[in-house]
């Protein structure tokens, strides 16, 4: 068995997951990296190994269950252990309930609850043995806050919430931790991904829109999530399970922008 802890990330070549898989390699730990056959992990891989950690790459889709379970066997072929699941892959199309088709409706679900659910599951009877480990969902504060132009992941976020404190709850006394973490605005390719059509100034007028929401004035930083799960996994978190960690610059939590509220104060609240 590997004596270096081994976590497995999925959507390893994105902003969030990849950053993630470098926080862990920083750590101690050894990384799967999951992701489409089509993305480019080198960059990841190549901060992996300058920090220490070995990597094993599983290339697929999560839409293909059989393609999840085979990552799971491989990293125990390899490594004999899995200690932190991080379900971070999503998948979601910019539509409203009206126009959405049951393929897309279908395909979010799979990759965003369904893949998570049960690489929980397939993770979990290797983690059980050893009576530790640490499932952790990225879900998002759309499982709370709708916006009505992704209705199959708002869904599946909110699903995926339920799913966490269901994990907890039945891995727990199997020492098994299990957490969902919800971003807000995060700067990443799916963050700016929110216009339907290529207008530039439209992406960048929903950017300001929702900074004249956020208390801290600003989208996150991939690494600042990814700080975040790894925190999580860690033993500063050991009595943290079945919860749900908002981190969205306070966004979820008030109630007007920021340019009205200097309308209403403009001395006590900047215009920018």
């Amino acid at each position: 068995m590997n004596e270096r802890p081994v976590a497995m990330i999925t959507g390893a070549a994105g902003g969030i997951g990849g950053e993630t898989a470098v926080c862990f390699a920083e750590r101690g730990y050894d990384c799967v990296l999951l992701a489409l056959p089509t993305d480019e992990l080198e960059p990841i891989t190549n901060r992996i190994q300058k920090r220490g950690g070995e990597f094993l790459s599983c290339l697929g889709d999560l839409s293909d269950l059989e393609y999840a379970q085979s990552t799971v066997d491989q990293c125990i072929s390899t490594w004999g252990r899995i200690d932190v699941l991080v379900n971070n892959a999503a998948w979601r199309e910019i539509t409203t309930l009206r126009n959405i088709e049951l393929a897309s409706w279908e395909k979010t679900l799979r990759v965003c609850l369904t893949a998570p659910a049960f690489l929980a599951k397939w993770c979990a009877v290797h983690m059980e043995p050893a009576g530790r480990g640490v499932i952790i969902n990225v879900s998002s504060i759309q499982s709370q806050m709708a916006a009505g132009i992704s209705p199959a992941y708002v869904a599946a976020k909110g699903a995926l919430d339920s799913l966490t404190y269901e994990l907890a709850t039945l891995y727990g006394p199997s020492g098994i931790r299990a957490l969902s973490v919800n971003p807000g605005a995060i700067d990443t390719a799916m963050g700016k991904d929110i216009a339907t059509d290529d207008q530039q100034t439209t992406g960048a007028k929903i950017r300001q829109v929702s900074e004249d929401m956020i208390p801290l004035r600003r989208w996150a930083q991939p690494c600042e999530i990814a700080q975040t799960i790894a925190m999580l996994a860690s033993e500063d978190a050991s009595y943290l399970t079945g919860t749900s960690i908002t981190v969205d610059g306070g966004w979820k939590q008030q109630c007007s922008p920021y340019s009205i509220k200097h309308l209403q104060f403009p001395h006590e609240f900047p215009a920018e």
